[in-house]
């Protein structure tokens, strides 16, 4: 059964044609169920109605969906929406997976070296009874809890973790793929957990 997948990107991805070939790869297939997803993701341009409209957008955009895809572009790791999109997805319980695609050839037929994954950017830690989680993002090199999800960096877990007192960034928890490299119009399907 096809699941509902939020899609995270750099709005300049989507200039560059490298976001749409992900997100549409769906219409080059049969049908869906054979895709394995439906896209559930938003457009930048509520920016302009201001931080609190995004939010609000953003967290509508995640209802209904079980999968976060972080598409990695050259300053996707930069971009404080993205952050949040993972933060919040976190926190949700999405399942999350990452792909580069500056390997795709953008709309003027070139590429780009991989970006940097914004996975490595934000992170969570545990407390000793393994009952609340701390989000985190690094800002100017250094380790910053992350208080706009839900207003707190931290939060009761469901249930106790297994990691207790540790602290992770995101590549820890979550696999990170290559549109091209892995043959992402093939294997999209199965990246989505």
């Amino acid at each position: 059964m096809a699941k509902r997948v939020f899609f995270s990107f750099h709005y300049q991805d989507v200039i560059d044609f490298r976001a749409n070939v992900v997100r549409n790869h769906w219409q080059l297939k049969p049908n869906r169920e054979i895709s394995g997803y439906y896209d559930a993701s938003i457009w930048e341009a509520a920016k302009k109605q201001g931080d609190m409209a995004l939010k609000r957008l953003i967290n509508k955009g995640l209802d209904n969906t079980s999968n976060t895809c972080v598409l990695i572009g050259s300053q996707t790791y930069n971009r404080p929406w993205v952050r949040y999109e993972i933060l919040k997805s976190f926190k949700k319980g999405n399942h999350i997976f990452a792909v580069h695609i500056n390997s795709i050839k953008d709309r003027h037929g070139k590429i780009k070296s991989k970006g940097f994954n914004p996975l490595e950017y934000v992170g969570v830690t545990f407390s000793e009874s393994g009952r609340t989680a701390t989000l985190w993002e690094k800002a100017n090199g250094k380790w910053v809890k992350y208080e706009k999800v839900d207003g707190s960096a931290s939060y009761r877990c469901n249930s106790a973790v297994n990691v207790k007192g540790k602290g992770f960034n995101m590549t820890s928890f979550y696999k990170t793929y290559d549109w091209v490299t892995d043959l992402g119009y093939q294997n999209f399907s199965k990246w989505v957990g």
